[in-house]
């Protein structure tokens, strides 16, 4: 196998390292430019300190569609198993070339590369080799320039060994879908095509993201539109989802979108040995007029919590410690399935960390749950890059509200006593000033992501939180640290 390298910007290729687990790995390869043409044979190649272990051939007729209703663009996905725990793994995207200048020389381009680690098998006894979840949500395109990119793949390869990512979770608002003018076309194949290109756009920017340690993809409004499902808003720009042919070819490309390049699932659940459980839930997706997800996913939801033996970790798109939004829907609006949540996650009496984002601003919060003597920490990680021009009046900093949990003025939960939300101010991510008719218009949240390491203490479980400044670097280029000191407790 003859490998060429070209210095040829193959960024409009894409390798994303998806699930991981103790022992397999889920790769997406391929593209999500309409201007590339499928390879006739496409190659994966997986390696453990230099020694390939894994060889997957991609041939022509594998090829699939993102988006069903459109000809271009194309991908594969392949399901590597055998793998070891806690090791880390090189990816090798190739395509063969082809044409009469290479008969006969098996010559190979490589496309992209990534990396990424399998879950370990139990926590990490040493807290300064922590096994560390990267945690984000919210990035629009237009002002990042490769900066969030930039920043997590230098804390990825060159970050402490307690703070460097394994896996990530990236919760929500992943493309904004829903704006810009041209989403006021009256022609199905338009709005098909432009989420099709805002996509392309985004995982272009990002690619140096998803291509490093195993994703979990949770989406979140703007991944279809603003108050998703519901179109009853009065944004201008949203116009369009009044007429139904518009509004069923924009959802069914934007569910394309989630399903198929997100891979996003209803609900995922996974244990890091006897030590830490987590559930992943896509609280959007599935909505109705009275609940956040339907039946199925809500079973799943309330089994992993009233079972939990162990702290867990609870991943959604939308934050828990919520007041009532008379805007749009949150968690809060579903009153049945809120009450239900939460008086199964006190059940236990476990602490359960809650990931979180969408609301543009970064915060920590804690606060007791129930009789049992569990408690919730709510992580909210939003933006990675803000929203710009008149849109980024969407911008926000940290709140202390809602001071009580559930809170009273809104929900009463029988037996279930509402509690003070301890706020500190220290762990809300720093704020920038805006300025009017500038690419900023208001204060805004610093654009970051958080990470959140865990190791096994002797009988509890230790967890740590930074947040880190995507557009700026300290003296050794690597991210800024937002908190002066990171968040620290012991789980129970």
């Amino acid at each position: 196998m003859n490998i060429v390298d070209f210095t040829t910007n193959t960024s409009t290729w894409s390798l994303v390292i998806h699930k991981v687990t103790q022992t397999s790995v889920v790769l997406w390869a391929g593209t999500l430019f309409g201007t590339l043409r499928k390879p006739q044979l496409a190659r994966l190649i997986v390696s453990l300190d230099g020694n390939e272990i894994s060889r997957e051939d991609i041939t022509l007729d594998q090829w699939q569609r993102p988006f069903s209703r459109l000809s271009q663009r194309f991908y594969d996905t392949r399901l590597i198993s055998g793998l070891q725990a806690g090791q880390s793994y090189t990816v090798e995207f190739y395509q063969r070339l082809e044409g009469k200048e290479h008969e006969g020389q098996n010559q190979w381009q490589r496309l992209r590369s990534g990396t990424f680690s399998t879950l370990p098998s139990g926590l990490p006894t040493n807290k300064n080799k922590a096994f560390t979840v990267a945690l984000s949500s919210c990035f629009y395109e237009h002002r990042d320039c490769g900066q969030a990119a930039r920043a997590f793949k230098a804390l990825y390869e060159r970050g402490d060994e307690s703070v460097r990512p394994d896996i990530k979770f990236m919760v929500g608002d992943q493309v904004y879908l829903d704006i810009g003018l041209d989403s006021l076309s009256p022609l199905t194949n338009e709005v098909r095509q432009r989420v099709a290109e805002d996509y392309a756009k985004h995982w272009q920017v990002l690619g140096s993201i998803l291509a490093r340690g195993g994703t979990w993809m949770l989406p979140d409004d703007h991944e279809f539109w603003n108050d998703y499902p519901f179109y009853d808003g009065l944004l201008p720009t949203l116009f369009m989802l009044k007429i139904k042919k518009i509004r069923n070819a924009w959802k069914g490309a934007s569910r394309d979108g989630v399903l198929k390049v997100q891979q996003s699932s209803k609900v995922d659940t996974f244990e890091i040995g006897t030590d830490l459980s987590f559930c992943v839930a896509d609280l959007r997706s599935y909505r109705s007029k009275t609940q956040f997800i339907d039946k199925q996913g809500f079973d799943t939801m309330l089994s992993w919590t009233e079972g939990l033996d162990k702290p867990g970790v609870l991943v959604i798109p939308q934050v828990l410690l919520a007041e009532k939004n008379k805007l749009e829907r949150n968690l809060l609006s579903f009153k049945k399935q809120y009450s239900q949540l939460i008086t199964a996650m006190a059940s236990s009496g476990h602490d359960i960390v809650v990931m979180s984002g969408d609301v543009h601003f970064g915060r920590i919060a804690q606060v007791k749950m129930g009789a049992q003597g569990g408690r919730l920490i709510e992580v909210v990680s939003s933006p990675m890059s803000n929203l710009t021009g008149l849109n980024s009046l969407a911008s926000d900093k940290a709140k202390t509200t809602p001071k009580h949990f559930p809170d009273p003025a809104v929900i009463d939960i029988p037996e279930f006593e509402p509690q003070a939300v301890q706020y500190d101010k220290n762990f809300n991510v720093h704020t920038r000033k805006g300025f009017p008719l500038s690419a900023y218009w208001k204060e805004r949240t610093r654009e970051h992501f958080m990470t959140v390491s865990f190791h096994k203490n002797t009988a509890s479980v230790g967890m740590s939180v930074q947040a880190w400044r995507i557009r700026q670097q300290d003296s050794e280029r690597l991210p800024v640290k937002d908190f002066k000191q990171a968040f620290t407790m012991t789980l129970k």
